[in-house]
């Protein structure tokens, strides 16, 4: 399915003439060219990087495919880098050597008999050519060695390896190349059998070298005594249209949406509609749901929550946009490294007014009043509260659990409950490390309310948005008992109270309320007398609020609480909390005026 799809994805980018590889070719990354004359004298070496940033980047050409090489040496054609090309690398030894006698060699081979003057130049330069004259000639740099050359001919504009004679040899290559026939396992077709696939690069963590998806290399993963690309047929052509279409969704690039990274996943995505803009405008959406702008960008952030508020009102997708199909197809992979392999974490289909109806939906489970964030949490900044907070420091997404950050985007993706230990890993994190945030208590009451809407067992009432007076839920209540109390403190001991009762007693609170709540009720009466003094009006409201709180709780408080009630816990705490600071605000403005 993954590999039929991205075929055919290749082929739509080919019909509507996006930049995309042609069979037998790829796009690589460039820096130099050597500009040769027609008698094969290298006069110069012309630096094909991108200026435009900080720091030069490579430029990407489309050049013949590359070789796959892991520890062989094996020559690509009329490009490479400075060891193949020229002889010279940044660690020098035999190695560098073996690479240039190998692209000599073909080189030779392939050009003995070319009539063409642009390959006649190259072959003569490589006869000539001696590693030595790197360093002699005043052409090169240290900065050169390790990167990759293309040729030119002086005063042409075009590079040797698009002239009409090196894509005829190129295409003999391919033919001679191809392996067994066999029917094609997606296309059906009798074709030549693909025996080694295409590498595939831009996947955060694998091998810079490239990875693949499909990969026999050992006997107990062949049969019926198949080896390699026997063994699961796919022709040279979808090998060479998947691999590119995949590579092509991988690309590093600054305006490349179409990628992001989840944990330690890197997703890529695709629509499939009638036409160029139709795609466009649902990969834009889509794009923006799963990872929304930037807090800075006020006009997308208000143009998102608007188009999220009206899915979630059941306006049809062509009202937002005229461009917006319901009908679209969009396809959604997740791929992680895995040695020199990449597991598919997850992979989902479906038409765009359906994924957006979830991801809709996926917002409003976390939404709590007031809104815990100025614009909507990406994923990655969800998945990043479940990792412990030290001292301050930003947690690191390569510290999310793999396991979490992917079943967290399938629940997501497929609307289905979100991971059951997502609930668990949040409150553990919210004991050990102190930092109830909103995000955290936000994913509580999304993995709660998510549940009760599905209707699983054990989720018997509905969890509230916003501070509920009337809810009677034992680890609601108990929540709110803990942040009037916590209140209660800081007002008797004022604002510079070096640590209140949620740094020494949230986890106990949480989870064993009986043993916590009488002792802190005792040192609230305490902290009341004080407030008395001072504030008598205040000392009245806080003691209505407790007794408010109270009678609605049992008769004794509870000596355990389940994890769901522990969620509830949060949630209460995070509602009382951000009703006193509210309170707190209008009375400093009254006091004001």
């Amino acid at each position: 399915m993954i590999i039929s799809a991205l075929n055919d994805y290749y082929n739509h980018l080919l019909e509507r003439g996006d930049s995309i590889a042609i069979f037998g070719y790829s796009q690589e990354q460039i820096s130099y060219a050597l500009v040769l004359s027609v008698g094969g004298e290298l006069v110069d070496v012309q630096d094909l990087r991108d200026t435009s940033g900080n720091k030069p980047r490579p430029r990407s050409l489309m050049v013949p495919q590359p070789e796959k090489r892991t520890s062989g040496v094996k020559s690509n054609f009329l490009w490479d880098k400075s060891s193949y090309v020229l002889g010279v690398a940044s660690k020098g030894g035999e190695r560098a050597t073996q690479e240039h006698n190998a692209f000599k060699e073909l080189h030779g081979e392939l050009l003995k008999n070319e009539l063409d003057t642009s390959l006649q130049a190259v072959r003569i330069f490589l006869e000539q050519w001696v590693p030595e004259q790197f360093t002699a000639s005043g052409l090169f740099n240290a900065e050169m060695l390790d990167a990759r050359f293309v040729f030119r001919i002086d005063g042409e504009k075009a590079f040797v390896h698009e002239s009409p004679a090196a894509k005829k040899i190129r295409a003999e290559m391919v033919k001679i190349a191809a392996g067994d026939v066999a029917q094609c396992l997606v296309t059906g077709n009798q074709q030549p059998i693909s025996r080694l696939h295409p590498a595939i690069k831009g996947v955060d963590g694998a091998q810079s070298s490239g990875a693949s998806i499909v990969c026999f290399n050992l006997d107990a993963f062949c049969s019926f005594q198949k080896s390699q690309g026997n063994n699961a047929p796919v022709s040279e052509q979808v090998a060479f249209a998947y691999t590119t279409a995949l590579n092509h969704l991988l690309r590093r690039e600054e305006g490349n949406r179409q990628r992001l990274r989840i944990g330690d996943t890197t997703v890529v995505f695709w629509a499939k509609a009638q036409n160029v803009k139709e795609a466009e405008a649902a990969e834009m959406l889509f794009g923006d749901f799963l990872q929304p702008p930037a807090e800075t960008d006020v006009s997308e952030t208000s143009r998102l929550r608007s188009a999220l508020d009206a899915i979630a009102k059941g306006r049809p997708l062509n009202k937002l946009n005229p461009e917006l199909a319901p009908d679209t197809e969009i396809f959604v992979l997740g791929l992680a490294p895995n040695a020199s392999r990449l597991s598919v974490r997850f992979w989902e289909r479906g038409n765009l007014e359906v994924f957006a109806k979830r991801l809709a939906q996926h917002y409003q489970d976390l939404n709590l009043v007031p809104s815990p964030w100025k614009t909507e949490p990406a994923v990655w900044r969800l998945l990043r509260e479940t990792v412990p907070h030290r001292d301050g420091v930003k947690p690191k997404l390569d510290d999310v659990q793999p396991l979490i950050a992917g079943e967290m985007t399938r629940s997501i993706l497929t609307g289905k409950r979100y991971p059951r230990s997502l609930l668990t890993n949040l409150i553990m994190r919210m004991r050990a490390d102190g930092d109830i945030s909103p995000l955290r208590v936000a994913m509580c009451k999304g993995v709660l309310a998510r549940d009760w809407r599905l209707g699983v067992r054990g989720i018997e009432t509905e969890v509230p948005v916003s501070l509920d007076t009337e809810n009677n839920d034992p680890g609601y209540l108990l929540g709110r008992l803990f942040a009037t109390l916590e209140s209660v403190q800081r007002s008797a001991q004022g604002r510079d109270v070096n640590a209140t009762i949620r740094d020494r007693y949230y986890g106990a609170a949480s989870a064993t309320p009986a043993s916590v709540f009488p002792v802190l009720i005792r040192n609230a009466q305490n902290h009341l007398g004080k407030i008395r003094k001072g504030k008598p009006g205040l000392a009245v409201n806080l003691q209505k609020q407790l007794g408010e709180i109270l009678d609605r709780l049992a008769s004794s408080f509870p000596r355990s609480l389940r994890i769901e009630a522990q969620g509830r816990f949060a949630i209460g705490y995070y509602h009382q909390t951000q009703a006193h600071y509210t309170k707190a605000e209008a009375n400093a403005e009254e006091g004001e005026e």
